[in-house]
């Protein structure tokens, strides 16, 4: 069995893919990037390092070291770090300023290139994770027919906002546009949405049309619904089979509980099947 790596950033799916990991009997190490530690490993039978975003070369080293063969990228880094008090190391700098533009799949593509020449394969985000994603349908609630157009024009508008590399997530009222989903990421875009739109609004979120499964693959948790709980939404709709959904049955039973519709519609050769379509 190949040794592995988790590269640890924010939020919950890091320490899931760790438990799962030592449940299989996988060989792996933690590398916890130290501006976005929220997980504990401790606990887990694995080594456990803190690396900071900026020293690309320690990283490295530190595979090598570890004769790392695949690694695994999960948890949120967020690209603010980029612009407030960011001084990489030599190696992050010379990568960066060989790049056309700061988008995240060109920086991850770039990045993902490193670790490649090192020679360390990254896995697809969804390796043993796959029990995470989305199944297509209706989650939770009841579509009623007032609701369809702008479930659909929302999750076309987040699709479309994905081919220009911006975010992930946009959020609409009666077939208008409240908020996308930029630099400040989906739980700000759904404060932002509220303020304009008040209660009622629709969010999206989905994958690119070209996704890149090693990395960046939607998420929505208990955090993103409570957002939009407070936010008194009347809906969410997802991608089917690329987009994970952490405490997937508490996720759906609370949005029930506060009337939040929670759908997932899926792309089969290139056609869009709608939730209420299965």
């Amino acid at each position: 069995m190949t040794k592995k790596a988790l590269i640890a950033g924010w939020g919950d799916l890091p320490r899931l893919w760790a438990e799962k990991a030592q449940a299989a009997g996988e060989n792996f190490i933690v590398i916890k990037i130290a501006e976005e530690i929220t997980a504990e490993f401790s606990d887990l039978d694995c080594a456990e390092y803190t690396v900071n975003l900026t020293r690309l070369e320690e990283i490295l080293q530190l595979l090598e070291k570890e004769k790392i063969e695949e690694a695994i990228w999960l948890g949120k880094i967020k690209k603010t770090h980029l612009f407030a008090d960011f001084n990489p190391d030599q190696k992050l700098k010379q990568l960066l300023v060989q790049l056309p533009d700061l988008n995240d799949d060109t920086i991850l593509g770039a990045l993902a290139l490193e670790f490649i020449n090192s020679g360390v394969k990254i896995l697809p985000q969804t390796y043993l994770l796959e029990d995470q994603l989305a199944e297509a349908g209706v989650l939770a609630g009841q579509v009623e027919a007032d609701l369809k157009k702008d479930l659909i024009f929302a999750f076309e508008t987040a699709f479309n906002l994905g081919r220009f590399d911006i975010g992930q997530t946009a959020l609409i009222k009666d077939g208008a546009v409240m908020a996308l989903e930029a630099i400040e990421g989906t739980d700000e875009a759904i404060k932002r949405a509220a303020k304009f739109g008040g209660p009622g609004v629709v969010m999206a979120k989905c994958s690119k049309k070209s996704q890149d499964l090693r990395f960046d693959l939607p998420t929505v948790g208990l955090k993103t619904l409570d957002n939009l709980i407070a936010a008194e939404a009347a809906a969410l709709i997802i991608e089917a089979e690329k987009t994970f959904v952490l405490n997937k049955e508490e996720f759906c039973r609370r949005a029930a509980a506060n009337g939040i519709v929670i759908a997932a519609a899926e792309y089969k050769e290139g056609e869009l099947i709608l939730p209420w379509q299965k």
